[in-house]
C-alpha cells in the first residue's frame, strides 16, 4: 500500500486557498467515494495504476500536519518510501511544480511538521502558490484565494496530478522527476 497526502488546512473558510493547494491535488485522485475520518485525517482508499493508495487529508491544520501522517504510516505499517506528500510552495510560480524524492522543507510549515516526525526520506510534490508579492505578508498570502489569473495556471498543473502519480508508482520517483519537474 502507498499512502498519498495532501496538505491544507480544514473547513469552509480555507477552500481555495493557496495554503489547499495539496488537498485539490488528493481530489484530483479521488475515486468519489465516501471520505471516512481515521488517524486526524479525511481518508478514502483507491487504486491508480494497480496500486493501493490511502489517500488522506490532514484535519490538524498545516503546522501539525506531522501527528496525522505519523499516525497513518504507523496504523497502515506503511513505509515512508511508500509516502507521497502533496503541497504548496511560494517558492514556485503558478503553474509549476516539482517532484522530489527527499530533503528540506523548504520554509513550508506541513512540510516541516511531517519532517519532526518521521524524517525527511518520503517523497514530495510542490506545486507553485505564486511568489509572495511586495507588500504582502507570507501567511495572508498563502490563506488568500487564488486569484482567476492564477487559477487557469494551478488547475493545469492539478490535471497533471493522476498522471505523476502513475509514474511514481509504475516507475519511481526519479523517472515522475525526469517526465514532469517543470
Amino acid at each position: 500500500m502507498h499512502i498519498f497526502v495532501g496538505l491544507g488546512n480544514p473547513g469552509q473558510r480555507y477552500v481555495g486557498t493557496r495554503h489547499n493547494l495539496g488537498f485539490m491535488a488528493i481530489d484530483k485522485l479521488s475515486s468519489g467515494a465516501a471520505w471516512k475520518s481515521e488517524c486526524k485525517a479525511l481518508v478514502q482508499k483507491t487504486r491508480i495504476a494497480n496500486f493501493e493508495v490511502l489517500l488522506a487529508k490532514p484535519q490538524t491544520f498545516m503546522n501539525l500536519s506531522g501527528e496525522s501522517v505519523q499516525a497513518l504510516l504507523a496504523f497502515y505499517k506503511v513505509k515512508p518510501e511508500n509516502l507521497l506528500v502533496f503541497s504548496d510552495d511560494v517558492n514556485l510560480a503558478c503553474g509549476k511544480m516539482r517532484i522530489r524524492p527527499n530533503g528540506s522543507a523548504g520554509g513550508q510549515n506541513g512540510l516541516k511538521s511531517i519532517i519532526a516526525h518521521i524524517g525527511q526520506d518520503f517523497a514530495r510534490v510542490r506545486i507553485g502558490a505564486g511568489l509572495v508579492p511586495e507588500h504582502w505578508d507570507l501567511v495572508n498570502w498563502v490563506l488568500s484565494a487564488i486569484s482567476k489569473e492564477d487559477l487557469p495556471l494551478c488547475e493545469q498543473v492539478l490535471g497533471k496530478i493522476p498522471n505523476i502519480c502513475e509514474a511514481f508508482l509504475a516507475k519511481g520517483v526519479a523517472a515522475a522527476q525526469n517526465e514532469f519537474n517543470g
